[in-house]
Parts: C-alpha cells; structure tokens; sequence
C-alpha cells in the first residue's frame, strides 16, 4: 500500500495565514477503497476522524493550530468525503477502526494520539479497545468530541430507524434530495447559527453530490444498534488511556448529560464543556477548543 501525493483543493484546506502551515492532500490505497487524507505540520503524530456526513473538512480550523506543535493527519474515511469504498464494504464501527489502524500500518507510524467527534469518537474508541485487545502500544491518548456513545438517546432511536427499508426510502425522498434541508441539518449542529462559518455548507455539500455520502451514511447506520452494544462492552477496556473529552452543552446530536457516565469510564479522564455551544466545538468556538486541545497534548511544551 503506498501514498500517492497531489496539492489540495483550497474549498478543503489552506494555509492560515501567510506564514502558515502547509496542508498536503494524500492517497492511500487500503483494502476496500482509496483513502485520501490531509497531513500537515511536524512531531508527534495526531490523528483526526470526522463525525458522520463529514470529512476532513471539519478540521480546517484545527489543523494550523495544532501542525504547530503536531505531524496531523486527518482522513476521510473509506466511502466519506472523497475517498472511495467498494460497495460491498463492512461499515460497522469497528470496521471503521480496523481500517483506521491498517492506516498507521501502511505509514509505518510508530506512536500517535487519536482525536474523535461524533460518530469518528465511537470509531476512536474502537480503535483503542482494538489496540488494548492485541497488546498494541503505539496508541497514546485519546480526544473524544461528543463521541457518539451508549448514554445518549438520540442514536438509539433516530440512526436504527434510518437503517431500516422504511426509513432508508424515506431518506432518500426528502432529505437526501430536497437542498434545503442541508441548511436545517447543519443549523441544528450549532448552539448558535450565527457562528456557522460561511464556507460550511458549501463544504458539506461536496461529497453529497460528488461521492454519494448519502447512500454511504445509510450503510452506517445499519449496524448502529449492535455497535453500540459492542461499544459498551468495550469501554471497560480503554480505561486506562488518558483521556479529553470536549462537549457543548447546547448539543442536540450527542446529548451533553451523556459526558458525566461516559467520562466514569475512564480512569484518568478531563470533560472540558463549552456553554452554549453545539456538536461541532471546532467550528463553533474554533479558538477555545484549539486552546483546550493544545493544553491537553502539548501543554508539557510550555511548562
């Protein structure tokens, strides 16, 4: 498996400023697809998976901060964003993390941190349970931003529902093809609409139309109900890492009152709450959760 190199598209990433860090776009031909990922800066490695409809995209914010401090990669997993899949592919939430490892395998990486949010947390945390079951040490510390998780509702009842034939075609009629409902559904990812970046929905909207992200998500959540279960079985196995969790308390996608049970998972465990604010910390507050994310990685630099 080898990585193929190409400039990337500014719409994804750019520098952030005059003087910062460059984002180059990446290939990498895994088993199931092409998985194309951002990586910038230099140091230690810290990995970034998106949330669910989303890609590395999410990151454009994050990634100058942190490339000062950090060799980033950010991906698109398999079937999300620009990278392809094959149509038969396991989208389950472990399936997500086996290829995510394969990942650091092909890269030869030998230790890194690993950032989450959303859908992407409960894929980090598969990727540490998986890590902790073959005795692998090369993960470090985990970042989880309102991970999907087993104490909040709102995936129990919605994700099951779109993964039946019903609720599939149901999709496919309304949300998936009328535009609008690409402004509602974003809307209802931040604590306030007036702090949607400007370049969000267009961003978004890409893989919709060119990568099928629609039918991809469908195929995710089809397993939901039973990965969450596996997660939980799980969780008692990643205790040991140490752990961020960041969370708004105006989220509406992962319920912010399910931080507290799923922080007493973990042995050594920080819950940094933005007030206010929605699902997506990154965008919404972009400068507080840069600054609570370098304290947490890097703050031994400054001491």
């Amino acid at each position: 498996m080898q990585a193929e190199e190409k400039k990337v598209e500014p719409v994804l990433a750019s520098k952030s400023g005059p003087s910062g860090p460059v984002i180059e776009e990446h290939w990498l031909a895994l088993a199931g697809g092409r998985m194309r990922y951002l990586k910038a800066g230099s140091g230690p490695v810290l990995i970034l998976v998106h949330g669910l409809m989303a890609y590395s995209f999410s990151w454009r914010f994050t990634i100058p901060a942190l490339a000062e401090h950090a060799t980033v990669y950010a991906v698109d997993n398999l079937g999300a964003g620009f990278s392809s899949s094959s149509a038969g592919m396991d989208c389950s939430m472990r399936a997500t993390a086996e290829r995510l490892l394969q990942f650091v395998d092909a890269l030869g990486i030998a230790e890194f941190d690993l950032l989450g949010t959303s859908h992407g947390g409960a894929v980090a945390m598969f990727a540490a349970a998986l890590c902790a079951e073959r005795h692998d040490p090369r993960l470090k510390r985990l970042v989880l931003v309102a991970p999907v998780n087993p104490w909040s509702p709102h995936g129990k009842r919605l994700a099951p529902l779109l993964g039946t034939t019903v609720g599939s075609l149901l999709f496919r009629r309304t949300i998936a093809r009328w535009r609008f409902f690409d402004y509602l559904w974003l809307r209802r990812l931040f604590g306030n609409g007036a702090k949607i970046p400007p370049d969000s929905l267009k961003g978004y909207r890409l893989p919709v139309r060119e990568n099928q992200a629609y039918e991809h998500a469908l195929r995710i959540v089809r397993t939901w109900t039973a990965d969450l279960a596996k997660l939980e079985q799980a969780l008692p196995t990643i205790c040991n890492y140490p752990t961020l969790l960041i969370w708004g308390t105006r989220d509406r996608a992962v319920l912010f009152r399910s931080a507290e049970p799923l922080r007493r998972n973990f042995r050594n465990a920080h819950l940094v709450a933005f007030d206010g604010v929605g699902h997506l910390p990154y965008e919404e507050a972009p400068a507080d959760f840069n600054r609570a994310l370098v304290d947490f990685l890097y703050g031994w630099k400054r001491a």
